[in-house]
């Protein structure tokens, strides 16, 4: 997603609906080179993979989730993320919520 000053990039599943996007990596370009990176999440998704993780021992049971660049987000889809990521980016708070990644190569 092209923006004024920045790029947004996410790497869906492969034929996933980009309108039930739940889980998915992505990272924000600024035109001067930097890059950020992050992990979103919907709560939905994080209560599955947490209830999954009670059959399969993963953290401790379920008991926990976390992730080190995890953006958690209320609603699924790319535009839902998109509005999410513009927001932190107007405010400058991308600056807490994702992971400093340095210059982009050419």
């Amino acid at each position: 997603m092209r923006r004024d000053g920045y790029e947004i990039c996410f790497v869906p599943d492969a034929g996933e609906g980009l309108d039930e996007v739940c889980n998915v990596d992505m990272w924000v370009t600024f035109a001067d080179g930097q890059r950020w990176s992050g992990t979103v999440f919907t709560l939905d998704e994080a209560r599955r993979l947490m209830d999954r993780w009670k059959d399969t021992g993963e953290c401790l049971d379920g008991r926990y989730f976390y992730c080190w660049d995890n953006l958690m987000v209320r609603n699924a889809g790319i535009p839902a993320m998109v509005e999410v990521i513009d927001h932190l980016v107007v405010t400058g708070d991308y600056t807490s919520a994702l992971r400093p990644l340095g210059l982009a190569e050419d």
